[in-house]
């Protein structure tokens, strides 16, 4: 059952990174783009994620349900070492949240939808920037159950470069997903092209940000390269990845629309795999060699089970809800722009 559980998990953290993430990047992308083509964006922003947006964080909440039932030392270890990036994140979530809401349904549209566009757009880049930072942190080695004083304990576990370089490289990876994933949401050729410059722009940010991770875990010595390249699946993975980004560039050039975003989830979901198989089942790597195990550290094995149990015959509601909304969502698009 402790299996069931961490496969739950494994696969909650990804679907929030591609759903969630693509959710991110669509404030992302607002927030790079210039003033004139902002309101038309927006609209097309509304229409692909309007009415599920708030269904993907369904995704980090089944994460920390997860870390907090079934592995409580790992869930308290981080809450209170990374509680900064932490509680910034989730003031990320709120804000965005918030500020989509009143300017999407506020009844009168008047000045405050000044107030509202720049907080949704700058929340949108803050709060995968701190997730970043968070997942940097886990596996960094700065994290000190022993330190003495508030800077080692809970500033250097998060502020250095390596996990830095994760929150941006995190960012990048939210806004390729985000225009990929818009560029068949437009009938206008115009704004199809706008979203593949956008997705090709946030690809390169993602490869150079992905370059800055591996130098700062070389500075901060991080065995990254070790990680991923130390092993056939990691190197399987890596491969993979980088032949489908050939592939969707290709894909890109000719338009379509359907399989780059196929290509984009393999290889956000490659790259998940690379970073996470080598240290399995250790899930946070503590300072002078410590860490937090998925295995060592689980709860009580009847608190495992029940869990299990309660994952798997909610995923059987759930799942089938979750799907058949986001069908009849689209379904209803394809209907309208019939008629």
């Amino acid at each position: 059952m402790l299996y069931v559980v961490i496969i739950f998990l494994w696969t909650a953290i990804l679907l929030y990174l591609l759903l969630g993430g693509a959710d991110f990047g669509a404030g992302i992308i607002e927030l790079f783009t210039s003033k004139a083509n902002k309101i038309q964006t927006r609209k097309t922003l509304y229409e692909a994620i309007g009415p599920i947006w708030e269904a993907n964080h369904m995704w980090l909440i089944i994460a920390i349900v997860i870390l907090f039932v079934g592995f409580p030392t790992i869930y308290s270890t981080m809450s209170v070492y990374l509680h900064i990036p932490l509680t910034i994140m989730l003031l990320g979530i709120i804000a965005r949240g918030t500020a989509f809401t009143f300017r999407h349904y506020d009844a009168v549209q008047d000045e405050m939808q000044d107030i509202y566009n720049p907080i949704f757009a700058y929340s949108s880049f803050i709060t995968p920037f701190f997730l970043g930072i968070i997942a940097g942190s886990a596996v960094s080695g700065h994290i000190d159950t022993t330190a003495k004083n508030f800077m080692d304990a809970y500033i250097f576990s998060w502020l250095h470069w390596f996990s830095v370089s994760v929150g941006l490289f995190t960012v990048s990876i939210c806004g390729f997903l985000a225009a990929v994933f818009l560029i068949g949401e437009t009938d206008s050729a115009i704004d199809r092209k706008r979203f593949e410059l956008k997705a090709k722009a946030f690809n390169i940010a993602a490869v150079v940000c992905g370059i800055l991770v591996f130098i700062s875990a070389m500075i901060e010595g991080i065995p990254l390269i070790d990680w991923v390249f130390g092993n056939i699946v990691g190197i399987i993975a890596i491969s993979a990845a980088t032949l489908s980004l050939i592939l969707l560039w290709y894909l890109l050039y000719k338009g379509n629309s359907y399989f780059i975003r196929i290509l984009a989830g393999f290889q956000v979901t490659m790259i998940l795999l690379t970073t996470t198989y080598r240290h399995y089942p250790n899930i946070v790597i503590l300072k002078n060699g410590g860490y937090l195990s998925l295995i060592e550290h689980s709860g009580h094995p009847k608190t495992i089970q029940a869990l299990a149990l309660a994952l798997l015959i909610g995923s059987v509601f759930i799942l089938p809800a979750l799907f058949y909304l986001i069908y009849s969502f689209q379904k209803n698009k394809v209907d309208y722009a019939v008629d």
